[in-house]
């Protein structure tokens, strides 16, 4: 066949698998079926390739183009068509609505009845049933999302106001793709709830898909859409709309949100029949076992315009690269939420970046909490061990794990990196835990006595089954205090994940909980102070995502129900067993980088003139320690001194002095240019400065804040075991060595993805996509760029210091030769508590007391079902209408009988027993 011949050949099968009727014009019959496509009918301006009839009327064209033809100036081809008289068929008045363009593996659609029509890339045809249901409205899904009805702002935080704002604004411009980057505990889920309220109830969005990256997170998210309360109508979102968790491959057709994984997606679209539920519990990322693309084809079953919303929540980012085609089967906006983009999600969502709210910024305003880094080394941890021969070692089966004896008859040398691989030292995992042991309540949480809630990260099912039992162990406590919680859990044990989870978040034990990569990402659980680095992690990404589990904030009274001596959550602390925090992964770093020096005299330094950025987020980061922990009058009194700036606004002031994109802003400003030269860039960074170290100018301001800070901590005196911690008093040298080097491997990696994806593969369609020595070029050139600001004399000195046995010659005299020689050196490397329920129970019957107090008598009917929801608030935090249909409700006649037990007044009730297990 001739290019043409084969474009028009699948353009038939697609419009047949899309439901149309494909005729020629001589052999026409519009009572074929609803929609009928007639090949080269007769207009005005010549034979369109296809005439598109719905219900006999013409509604819309193709213009078929051979195949490989760009189409981006076809458009006005087919537009020619769209408005021509059509033969034997009176004027119709109107121009034909619906233009496509396609080659057959390529199609473009635009709806002339849209604002400003723009054409857009489809997977394939729309049903005739869509058309026909686009033409019975009164205007188009794009024309609505420019008239959104004002936002509700209460029980918003400012981040997701802007959020959401920023958003709508995005689809106000029918951008296909736009990125949320909010940090972890921020409230992502629930900014993605307030939008898909909106996107329902204003815009008429006809269905949304909500993409998690295992049923873990999607359970969770199913609970974020169940306790959502709509700010204008005061019920919650299921009891208006119907929220699917998907279980089966078959969509429940009335409902307004569908939450399910991307491999259930990715099967359902294959047309298999369902999917093994154990595949969910895992991320997509873990069972993708090559480099492959998922390919997909059209689905008859599953329109592409089944979702007019498609919301991908923190999946891995391989999701943008293998998965990719599932995403862009649907006709519909995308919305990324993500706390941890990569360079790829970026390029995925065209550069769209609607908000951005990080890690510093969140602990500043008070929505997160910073962290400290507490470092353990051992000998075997750093170097590796090795076992003469003759002595008897163990022997154990990685899927059994059965265990013989055997005499070694040649010595044992194993490296650090093959421990817990391919050798276990049980007791290099016993040193670690028994110094956590001895240190957690003297050195990491001074002064506690309970055991802070701990996540320890193994690196895999075997490694945390030994760090359990070496846990309990040494700690002398019982399997409850410390639990297993892998994608193995259920199998093995016969608990489930979700059970053991809710336990660790809302229960005094587990304290200390084991995992690999099941709570590494979107699993919410307020409680945890502190996590154990036991395996080392390469992505910066997925590193900061594990970090993440760390950074949400509780209130004192729930933290206190889980751990009794922990009065505030004002930071958490990474335990790093393994060296992990020590190369330079992530920019979310802690905001104290000047711990050694004391507050009063860091202050006082600022009010002396050290204006540097240590100093400078140093003391933002003392100060929004501060602000969390003091009493409101305590924040009045200084604001007061202060002339009216609170501290809150001081914190935010410090970090936006050394915030580039604010510097930047101010320059703008101050210049009056959109593009500001580095002394512009430099005055308006000293401005900045200037006004942010002015309140500590004056000594009532300094004096009020040091006297409020003494009044609000205490002062221990611990002692140090150094052999522990460090190998030597001062390895500052070789930190920034090794901080390059790690810098520089980061750089490759992103870079690598940059040049191959980000510049080739996400500008062009799949399979025309190639690498040019430009590319080189760029990538030579690019690491004296931010944030790596590298040099290639300070790389090559760098491996002198950390493998001076194998670096040769002197330093590089060539820029791209010496570039080169680096890369491959590099990529060539081989180189780790009151239970809940008791507090409940107490402040219900005081509760109960105050009703009594107040007249209100209940029936001994009502306290029985009072003590039910009580009891299931115990368990669960929070009861909702929609558990009174479930047990143990269900047996005392469910949510009708509780109508009739309370009348009325029943959601209140419901409400007010909430309120009070959680106040």
């Amino acid at each position: 066949m001739t290019p043409e011949e084969k474009a028009r050949f699948n353009i038939d099968e697609l419009l047949v698998a899309a439901g149309w009727q494909v005729q020629d014009y001589k052999k026409l019959n519009l009572g074929a079926g609803l929609g009928v496509a007639v090949r080269e009918y007769p207009t005005e301006s010549g034979p369109a390739d296809y005439l598109l009839f719905v219900d006999r009327k013409p509604v819309g064209v193709i213009e078929a183009k051979p195949t490989g033809t760009t189409l981006s100036g076809v458009a006005e081809q087919s537009e020619r068509y769209l408005t021509s008289k059509l033969k034997h068929i009176p004027s119709l008045g109107d121009s034909l609505r619906f233009g496509y363009e396609s080659t057959g593996v390529e199609t473009y659609f635009r709806d002339l009845k849209d604002p400003d029509p723009r054409s857009r890339r489809l997977f394939a045809f729309h049903k005739p049933e869509t058309l026909q249901e686009w033409l019975s409205q009164t205007d188009t899904l794009r024309t609505r999302l420019r008239s959104l009805a004002p936002l509700v702002t209460n029980g918003l935080r400012d981040c997701q106001i802007e959020a959401v704002t920023n958003l709508e604004e995005s689809f106000a411009q029918a951008r296909p793709r736009a990125l949320i980057q909010m940090a972890t505990g921020t409230g992502k889920t629930f900014t993605a709830v307030t939008s898909a309220y909106r996107l329902i109830k204003f815009a008429g969005a006809k269905r949304i898909l909500f993409l998690v990256d295992r049923n873990t997170l999607g359970r969770q998210t199913k609970n974020e859409f169940a306790q959502y309360v709509t700010p204008d109508d005061g019920r919650k979102f299921t009891e208006l709309y119907n929220v699917q968790h998907m279980t089966s491959n078959t969509f429940d057709p009335v409902s307004k949100v569908c939450i399910t994984t991307i491999q259930r997606l990715f099967s359902m679209l294959k047309g298999e029949p369902d999917l093994d539920p154990s595949l969910e519990e895992q991320s997509a990322f873990d069972l993708t076992t090559d480099d492959k693309p998922k390919e997909v084809a059209y689905n008859p079953q599953i329109p592409i315009d089944t979702f007019d919303f498609i919301v991908t929540d923190e999946c891995h980012r391989s999701i943008y690269n293998l998965w990719r085609q599932v995403l862009e089967y649907f006709d519909g906006f995308l919305i990324g939420l993500t706390a941890t983009p990569s360079l790829q999600t970026f390029g995925f969502f065209n550069q769209n970046l609607v908000m951005e709210y990080g890690h510093d910024r969140a602990v500043a305003d008070g929505v997160n909490v910073g962290y400290d880094v507490y470092r353990i080394k051992t000998k075997i941890t750093e170097q590796g061990s090795n076992v003469d021969a003759g002595f008897f070692v163990d022997k154990r089966n990685k899927l059994t794990r059965k265990v013989r004896w055997e005499q070694l008859d040649e010595p044992l040398q194993y490296a650090n990196t093959q421990l817990d691989r391919d050798v276990v030292s049980p007791d290099q995992i016993r040193t670690v835990i028994r110094t956590f042991r001895d240190k957690v309540c003297s050195e990491i949480f001074p002064g506690r006595e309970h055991v802070p809630k701990t996540l320890v990260f193994a690196k895999d099912d075997s490694h945390a089954e030994d760090i359990v039992n070496i846990v309990r162990e040494e700690f002398g406590k019982g399997n409850d205090f410390c639990k297993k919680i892998t994608y193995q859990t259920l199998r093995m044990t016969g608990e489930k994940p979700e059970d053991l989870i809710a336990s660790f978040r809302n229960s005094y034990n587990p304290r200390i909980a084991v995992t690999v990569d099941m709570i590494s990402t979107g699993t919410d659980i307020r409680p945890l102070e502190c996590l154990l680095f036991m395996r080392d992690i390469k992505s910066r990404v997925y590193f900061e995502q594990m970090k993440g589990r760390g950074t949400r904030t509780i209130s004192s009274t729930d933290l206190v129900a889980v751990t009794p001596d922990s009065q505030h959550k004002t930071h958490f602390v990474i335990v790093d067993a393994v060296g992990v925090c020590e190369s330079d992964k992530t920019e979310m770093r802690p905001l104290e980088r000047k711990k050694s020096v004391p507050f009063e005299k860091l202050i006082l330094s600022v009010a002396a003139g050290n204006r540097d950025e240590d100093t400078l987020t140093s003391l933002a980061g003392r100060l929004a320690r501060m602000e969390r922990e003091v009493e409101e009058n305590d924040k009045e009194e200084i604001a007061t001194v202060a002339n009216g700036v609170p501290l809150r606004q001081m914190v935010n002031n410090l970090l936006d002095a050394v915030d580039p994109d604010k510097q930047l802003e101010k320059a703008k400003e101050i210049f009056n240019t959109k593009t500001p030269t580095p002394q512009q860039l430099q005055k308006a960074a000293d401005e900045l400065v200037m006004a942010a170290c002015k309140p500590f100018d004056d000594p009532a301001v300094r004096d009020t804040i040091i006297d409020v800070k003494r009044r609000s901590e205490q002062t221990i005196d611990v002692v140090s075991k150094d052999e522990l911690l460090y190998a030597g008093a001062d390895e500052k040298a070789t930190k920034k060595a090794h901080s390059i080097v790690e810098s520089f491997k980061k750089f490759i990696e992103e870079n690598k993805d940059q040049i191959t994806a980000l510049q080739i593969l996400f500008s062009k369609p799949y399979g025309t996509r190639h690498l040019t020595y430009e590319d080189v070029k760029q990538l030579a050139a690019a690491i004296r760029k931010p944030p790596y600001h590298l040099t290639p004399e300070a790389l090559w000195h760098a491996y002198q210091q950390l493998e001076k046995s194998k670096v040769r010659g002197a330093g590089p005299q060539k820029l791209l030769t010496n570039i080169i020689s680096l890369v491959r050196f590099a990529v060539g490397e081989a180189e780790r508590l009151e239970p809940f329920p008791e507090t409940v129970d107490l402040r219900f019957k005081r509760w109960l007391g105050k009703q009594e107090e107040f007249g209100r008598e209940f029936t001994k009917e009502q306290v029985e079902w009072l003590e039910m929801i009580k009891d299931h608030v115990a368990t669960s935090v929070e009861v909702s209408m929609d558990d009174l249909d479930d047990t143990p409700f269900f047996a005392k006649g469910g949510r009708v009988k509780a109508y009739q037990v309370f009348g009325k007044g029943l959601e209140e009730i419901i409400s007010e027993i909430n309120i009070i297990a959680v106040s």
